[in-house]
């Protein structure tokens, strides 16, 4: 029986194993799942209301693991999903891009968002949803009591901070940077005792005036970043946060405007244990050395953008754990610290943009680790040789440029230990050959040797050099040559500055494929390359004006169709203007002046109906002057057709120019009558501008444009304050009839020529209201009548040119008009008054008021001989009334040097007292 049962037994147990193999028994193929259903479909609904950006494919493939699928039930398994070993609760939640192994929004990204049903997560303890475009942050987290870990930076949610987050006081580590929330309160904060990570950077805090006492509640805080926050200065009782920030080992307060209050909480605090410290772009005034006295376990140092003074020759004598400086743009004088070279750890120095003086200690080169040296716009000097650069061999980034007293003595042949990507050298003198050691340097990506004494020939070899290059300077020298085409193409499309030097030849191809390029002021004397450009390229800015650049220009501009700017002044092209500028669609600056182009302007650039700027003063055009300027180039700032051929009349289009501040068609043959429409012209009647430039959007490393024109007289340029000025010149021309008065309207108006045609009637009697006129020329012109007197109110007028009409009556009287050189009004008979002859009875006007005058003179020396009789004997009765008491009476005498005394000791004692009041003041 017994032998039975064993039997029995063992069938049981080799059936029920086979079973659980081949899932016979009930159940089998469905093995336990740890994932609890409630909270997978919390997770399937959140990314249901998550979307992907551009396109679903990205959602689809960051959620790829995700699902209700047999194979994908486990929401345990899923990517950014972590269980409890024990419960199967959901303990973690990572659905940030990184986590995916994306990286920023290069690949794509999600947006949306995230659904209510995250509040079922409720054992949630670390939540990630950074990288992600909220629409807003949702307040169910307030609920996740569990939290330890939020990371909701970069979502660019906006809002406000939801008060629900006063829930979270377990939290170790809250990141919402960048997402531009706001708060009106952080007293939500006071609770979070365990908090050690903080970053609320790129929020708006501007109305939490007690910011610094809300995180001195935070005991355990290791990690602050408020960083552009626009946080409020501090109010001197918050300082009690003094003696609580010993535990911080990085903050940062940088872009914030803060002022002298924080660096005396900062640098007179117990902050020994600061590693990382940023304060940058703020206003902070304190003495460098005194700040860093006490700090000697900083590794990361920003206080760029502040006005930090005084010496740093000894700060750095106790911070031999830095890794990291940044002292740029300060007020930093006296001499370069020659303690740098003791800091062996040393990876970034910049102290650019400050009032260095002296020399560069040779120590510098001992710095090993240094991979950026930025010592740039100083007053720094002396000889710079291969010592200084003897261990550098990490170095990647070196700026010595706007030192003028910098000499650069390295040999021929010389070989760095490094390899550069950023060079920028200039002001430095490293010539007259030039420097053979750049042939070393094979990846940089930004060279800048302008103005630095090279006047040599440019070698094959530099054209060979770096494919990488984004910026290439080599303006301001001597250098000679021809430019070869490169043998390899440009990765990128680059910067190039090559004007003021001694170049050659044809323009090589490769250059029409930069970004921006600066050749003016040199010998190039062909364009013809430009038909070689195959494709379109991304060139924006092309400057080839004052070269010798001749024949006629190429008709192929269709390849540089993203081009804003173009300027070929001051070169001998002839011919006629190519169709295919009709092509340049983005042009908004087009510059051919004094060149020697010929026949019409043609009717293809209506179609740059972005035009700014239109310069082809000064050549051999001809043809009356095209209606479909005002028609189409709605844009126009500044028209100059300045010295060519054109004729008929000055069409009325041009008056739907409504922002035209220069309007130069002088030394023309342009006839007919000036029309009463000139007063829209909008942008004359308001005085000033926005801004003193005229700029041309889109363009990063250009502010304004530029422009020549006729300006008292002489042809001069202008750039920086070319916005301020409003110009109309029509002089030497054939015009006739009135001024219209419609034209007094153009209130700012700093300069109107009018000179040199056929017009007559009077000034108009509102000319006074032209009160910015610098310069106002009518000359060699019919005009009749009297000036009007308004013209004397027009009190900022330099140049006044009325000579050779027909004007009649007395010049009005005012400083202003007398003031000008009597040929100012020559060669009209009929004037009179000063600088001129008197006019008629002025003579007898004057005798009287002479006589009267003599008359008047006369009684004053009367009583000015009375005044002073009466004020002698007024003075010795005084004095010995006074001083005769005091010498014969002796008790009077007591009193009044007794009374001296008292008051002298008031004295010393009031200026005591205001004085340290007024030093506390200072402090304060």
């Amino acid at each position: 029986m017994s032998r039975l049962t064993s039997q029995i037994v063992l069938c049981f147990v080799i059936l029920n194993y086979w079973g659980c193999v081949f899932g016979i028994h009930s159940g089998a193929g469905q093995p336990k799942l740890r994932c609890l259903q409630a909270e997978r479909e919390a997770l399937l609904n959140i990314k249901e209301d998550l979307k992907g950006d551009p396109t679903e494919e990205f959602k689809n493939v960051v959620f790829s693991s995700w699902g209700n699928k047999e194979d994908k039930r486990e929401c345990c398994n899923w990517v950014g999903i972590r269980c409890a070993n024990n419960s199967g609760h959901v303990i973690r939640l990572d659905l940030s891009p990184r986590t995916m192994g994306y990286h920023e929004y290069v690949d794509g990204y999600l947006v949306g968002n995230v659904s209510s049903s995250l509040v079922n997560l409720r054992y949630l303890n670390y939540l990630d949803l950074s990288l992600i475009f909220l629409e807003g942050i949702p307040s169910v987290i307030g609920n996740l009591t569990k939290l330890r870990y939020l990371n909701l930076s970069s979502t660019y949610a906006n809002g406000e901070i939801p008060p629900q987050f006063a829930n979270l006081s377990s939290l170790l580590v809250l990141d919402l940077c960048y997402s531009y929330l706001s708060a009106k309160s952080l007293d939500w904060l006071s609770q979070f005792s365990s908090l050690k990570h903080l970053d609320l950077s790129h929020s708006n805090l501007s109305q939490v005036n007690d910011w610094m006492k809300i995180i001195s509640k935070l005991p355990s805080l290791r990690h602050l970043d408020l960083g552009d926050s626009s946080l409020p200065n501090i109010i001197p009782p918050s300082l009690s946060f003094l003696n609580s920030s010993s535990s911080l080992t990085f903050l940062d307060l940088s872009w914030n405007n803060l002022s002298v209050s924080v660096s005396q909480w900062l640098f007179n605090s117990s902050t020994n244990s600061l590693v990382h410290l940023d304060l940058s772009g703020n206003q902070l005034q304190h003495s460098i050395l005194e700040a860093f006295r006490s700090m000697t376990s900083l590794e990361y140092v920003d206080l760029s953008s502040n006005y930090f003074e005084g010496s740093i020759s000894e700060f750095c004598r106790n911070m031999t754990a830095l890794a990291y400086l940044d002292l740029t743009y300060n007020m930093i004088g006296g001499e370069f610290p020659k303690c740098i070279g003791n800091i062996t750890t040393l990876r970034t120095l910049s102290i650019g943009s400050n009032r260095l003086k002296g020399y560069i200690p040779e120590s510098i080169g001992q710095l090993s680790e240094l991979e950026k040296l930025d010592i740039s716009t100083n007053s720094l000097g002396g000889v710079i040789s291969e010592t200084h650069f003897s261990n550098l061999s990490k170095l990647s980034y070196l700026d010595l440029s706007f030192n003028s007293h910098f000499v650069l003595h390295l040999p021929f042949n010389w070989i760095p230990p490094f390899q550069l990507s950023y060079i920028r050298l200039r002001n430095c003198k490293m010539g007259p050959q030039f420097p053979k050691w750049l042939q070393t340097q094979k990846n940089f990506s930004q060279l800048d040797i302008s103005n630095v004494g090279i006047s040599d020939f440019i070698p094959n070899w530099f054209w060979d050099l770096s494919t990488q290059v984004t910026y290439l300077n080599l303006s301001n020298n001597q250098i000679r040559g021809t430019i070869h085409n490169l043998s390899s193409g440009l990765v990128s499309s680059p910067s190039i500055d090559l004007s003021s030097n001694q170049f050659e030849g044809p323009i090589p191809v490769f250059l029409f494929k930069a970004f921006i390029v600066y050749l003016s002021g040199n010998r190039f004397s062909k364009l013809d390359s430009l038909c070689d450009v195959v494709d379109a390229t991304e060139s924006i800015f092309l400057d080839i004006s004052f070269n010798q650049l001749s024949g006629e220009l190429p008709d192929c501009w269709s390849h540089l169709s993203q081009l804003s700017v173009l300027r070929l002044t001051n070169n001998n092209l002839s011919g006629r203007i190519p169709i295919s500028f009709g092509s340049l669609t983005r042009i908004e600056s087009l510059h051919l002046g004094e060149n020697n182009l010929n026949e019409e302007l043609p009717s293809s650039l209506n179609n740059c109906t972005e035009l700014r700027v239109l310069d082809v003063g000064e050549n051999k055009l001809l043809g009356p002057i095209p209606t479909w300027i005002g028609e189409n180039l709605s844009a126009l700032v500044i028209l100059i057709l300045r010295s060519n051929n054109f004729y008929g009349s000055i069409p009325s289009s041009l008056c739907s120019l409504s922002h035209l501040q220069l309007l130069d068609l002088s030394s023309n043959n342009l006839s007919g009558r000036i029309s009463n429409c000139f007063s829209n012209f909008t942008s004359m009647k308001e005085i000033g501008s926005l801004s003193p430039t005229v700029g041309i959007s889109g363009l990063v490393y250009i502010s304004a444009d530029e422009a020549q024109f006729i300006w008292k007289g002489k042809l001069q340029k202008y750039r920086s304050t070319l916005g301020l000025v409003k110009n109309i010149d029509l002089s030497s021309n054939k015009l006739m009839g009135e001024i219209p008065e419609e034209i007094t309207e153009l209130i700012g108006l700093v300069t109107l020529n009018l000179s040199r045609n056929n017009l007559s009637g009077q000034i108009p009697s509102r000319i006074g209201r032209l009160k910015q006129l610098d310069a106002f020329d009518l000359s060699n012109n019919k005009f009749s009548g009297v000036i009007p007197p308004s013209l004397s109110e027009v009190d900022r007028l330099s140049t006044l040119d009325l000579s050779s009409n027909n004007l009649s009556g007395k010049i009005p009287t005012s400083t202003q008009l007398q003031s000008f050189d009597a040929t100012c009004y020559m060669g009209n008979p009929q004037l009179c008054g000063a600088p001129l002859v008197k006019c008629p009875g002025e003579e007898h006007e004057t005798f009287v008021a002479n006589k009267e005058s003599t008359e008047e003179k006369g009684q004053d020396g009367l009583i000015i001989k009375g005044f002073y009789v009466s004020a002698m004997l007024g003075f010795v009765t005084a004095f010995w009334g006074v001083c005769g008491s005091l010498l014969l009476i002796k008790s009077r005498r007591h009193a009044y040097f007794k009374l001296l005394n008292e008051v002298q000791d008031w004295i010393y004692v009031m200026t005591a007292v205001n004085k340290t009041k007024f030093m506390r003041m200072i402090k304060s």
